[in-house]
């Protein structure tokens, strides 16, 4: 501030120079006494002319600093006359006077406070100077003491981190109090999710104290090991007591399996004795439920009356069987799928050998009861058919039961007893009604149809082998249940006939046994599985069938007279001579015969033989007929060649024999 005054004061100065010179040029030229200066070179030899030229000669709009001296003038230089400009350097002087002495004014302050200040700076050199000195001491002092203590920080650091390696140790080694606390807990105190939890952590630490025996920490894995085997035997002690005591409590009809028993019975397989003493603990339980169950399900019924109790049933074979291995059917699913829940595993997977080893024992105590009453409905002997309905509902069950039971288990043991004992009963009920059909034999009736032996004896077949049919056993145990029937049945009816049959002569044996074998052939054509027995029935028919065949053959050769032609051509030999002069084959009776045979070809039904209309079976019958055409073409067809051969010595053949073979089977078919 103060050079810029000073700068504008040193302007102000040179310009008032100028203008004082100027004005005094007017001035002077205002005086006449003055003289002019018209030489040029005193001109330019003045140099306050050189001056003045000089300013004139200046262009003031580019020089900023007279420009400025100008305005900083025109503050105080109101008016231009000659006393102004004779004053105007005095009032510059002075002005400049002023200035300065401001300048001095404010640069004495400015110099007190400076010095001031190098007072302050002096004091504070002398302070840090001290400072510094004691720094040097101290430091000389405590050089000791600050390596002590870097020591120490450098300690402690290590053992922080010691520390932080400590408790990270014992975080994954040791229990914490609360999981001691509750492992502990008390006998009778109930489980929760947290103690299953921590007895998963004891384990998890007993697991990680084997890697510890692989390092240089043995003995301190050796110690948890041991801490640990004790937490686990208290946790186990507890875990056995509780769950045998819920076990115990489990003898309703339905038992409500929560997570707690899930995750208590998958705790307890890690001690395998343990296990099996609660699964025994709960066999048993459910085992006294199932039977009081059974019980009431035979005497009482269900809640309220409904369903009604069994045993109103038992005058009903069928339903009263039927409806306790219902019973027991379901009986067995519902404690299949209560052990399932209970002994499922982590991975969701059960164990079925421990399963079906516990429904076995659960089952077992409903065996005696179930067993005594179906012994008794068997006994009864209610009739061969619901026997056999018994043996094949009892079959149905033991493989839907064997489905959730081992093979040796007790309950399947009982089915398949009961069912051998039924299939037993039944078996011997048809081996008596076998032995009596023997030993008394029905003479055929009149019309050599089946006796009503037969006829009842095949509708019972017949019942029985519709019930077997409707059963639901597989198909390799039908084939051989139908096998041991139709032995056990047909084989006595087929003997019954036979002896029936034998004081009949052969057409009428023929007859009858074709009719008895075509109603056993009709009863067993509607069942799968007898078609051994069919082509048997088929093979001793077509026996039969050929006697009557020959029989109605003969019939024919014996009405049309020539039998005894026939009989002659065909036991004819050549050495003998011609059959021309063989008794009884002259061309007279010849003629004859065939006359008669032209009436049985005009009229064959006249021909019938009696016994072939007591044929029962329409096919049988066509089949005998066209049978016997066959044989009477091949007798004609034999006696046509005879006659028709020169060597017989026939004459007017052509008369003996009218009809070719070919016309004859013409007629015949």
């Amino acid at each position: 501030m103060l050079a810029s005054n000073r700068l504008y004061c040193t302007q102000i100065f040179h310009v008032n120079i100028a203008l004082t010179t100027n004005f005094q040029n007017h001035g002077d030229k205002e005086s006449p006494s003055q003289p002019q200066l018209t030489n040029e070179g005193n001109a330019n030899s003045n140099p306050l002319s050189r001056k003045l030229n000089k300013i004139l000669e200046t262009r003031l709009e580019n020089d900023k600093e007279t420009l400025e001296a100008l305005k900083a003038l025109s503050t105080f230089f109101h008016e231009n006359n000659l006393r102004t400009r004779r004053n105007l350097r005095g009032d510059i002087e002075r002005r400049s006077l002023s200035i300065s002495e401001e300048f001095a004014e404010a640069f004495s302050g400015v110099k007190s406070q400076l010095d001031s200040i190098t007072q302050d700076v002096q004091a504070m050199n002398h302070s840090c100077e001290d400072m510094v000195r004691r720094l040097k001491a101290a430091r000389n002092q405590t050089a000791d003491l600050i390596n002590k203590t870097t020591d120490l920080q450098k300690e402690s650091h290590k053992l922080d981190m010691r520390a932080k390696v400590a408790d990270a140790f014992l975080a994954k080694y040791q229990l914490k109090s609360e999981e001691a606390k509750v492992l502990r807990g008390t006998r009778e105190g109930h489980l929760h999710e947290n103690f299953f939890n921590a007895l998963n952590r004891v384990k998890q630490i007993h697991s990680d104290c084997k890697v510890l025996l692989r390092t240089n920490q043995q003995t301190a894995g050796l110690e948890i090991m041991e801490s640990m085997a004790l937490h686990q035997e208290t946790a186990y002690e507890r875990l056995y007591r509780w769950t045998q005591g819920e076990c115990r409590s489990l003898t309703s009809d339905s038992v409500d399996v929560t997570s707690i028993h899930c995750r208590a019975m998958e705790a307890l397989q890690d001690r395998p004795v343990l296990f099996r003493y609660v699964l025994d603990e709960f066999g048993t339980a459910r085992r006294t439920a199932v039977v009081r169950g059974f019980i009431d399900a035979l005497t009482r019924g269900g809640p309220g009356g409904t369903p009604r109790p069994i045993e109103l049933h038992s005058h009903d074979p069928l339903r009263y069987v039927g409806d306790m291995l219902a019973w027991l059917h379901q009986a067995s699913a519902t404690e299949k799928e209560q052990l399932v829940s209970l002994l499922r595993m982590a991975t969701g997977q059960p164990r079925d050998s421990k399963i079906e080893e516990v429904l076995g024992h659960i089952t077992e105590g409903i065996c005696r009861p179930f067993k005594v009453r179906v012994e008794q409905v068997i006994v009864a002997e209610p009739g061969p058919v619901v026997l056999y309905k018994l043996a094949n509902l009892l079959k149905f069950y033991k493989y839907t039961i064997g489905q959730h039971l081992n093979k040796e288990a007790a309950l399947t043991s009982t089915l398949s007893e009961m069912e051998e004992f039924a299939q037993k009963v039944f078996f011997n009920a048809l081996n008596v009604l076998a032995s009596k059909l023997v030993e008394k034999v029905e003479l055929p009736p009149a019309d050599l149809g089946p006796t009503a032996t037969l006829s009842q004896s095949l509708r019972l077949l017949q019942e029985v082998l519709a019930s077997h049919d409707s059963s639901v056993v597989s198909m390799n145990l039908r084939e051989q249940d139908f096998a041991r029937i139709l032995t056990s049945v047909l084989d006595p009816l087929m003997q019954m006939c036979t002896l029936s049959a034998s004081r009949l002569n052969p057409a009428d044996m023929a007859t009858y046994m074709i009719n008895c074998l075509h109603a056993m052939q009709t009863t067993l054509s509607l069942y799968e599985y007898t078609d051994q027995r069919l082509e048997m029935l088929e093979a001793q028919t077509d026996a039969h069938l050929d006697t009557l065949v020959n029989e109605q053959a003969s019939f024919i050769l014996s009405r049309t007279a020539l039998l005894q032609v026939y009989s002659i051509i065909l036991q004819h030999n050549p050495e003998e001579g011609p059959l021309a002069s063989l008794p009884g084959m002259n061309t007279s009776a010849i003629k004859d015969g065939m006359n008669h045979f032209d009436s049985f070809l005009s009229t064959p039904d006249n021909y019938v033989l009696p016994q072939c209309e007591f044929i029962q079976s329409t096919a049988v019958r066509e089949k005998i007929h066209q049978r016997a055409m066959s044989l009477i073409h091949g007798a004609y067809e034999l006696m046509y060649t005879a006659i028709q051969n020169p060597i017989n010595q026939y004459q007017e053949t052509n008369s003996m024999m009218v009809r070719t073979p070919q016309q004859v089977k013409s007629l015949l078919s």
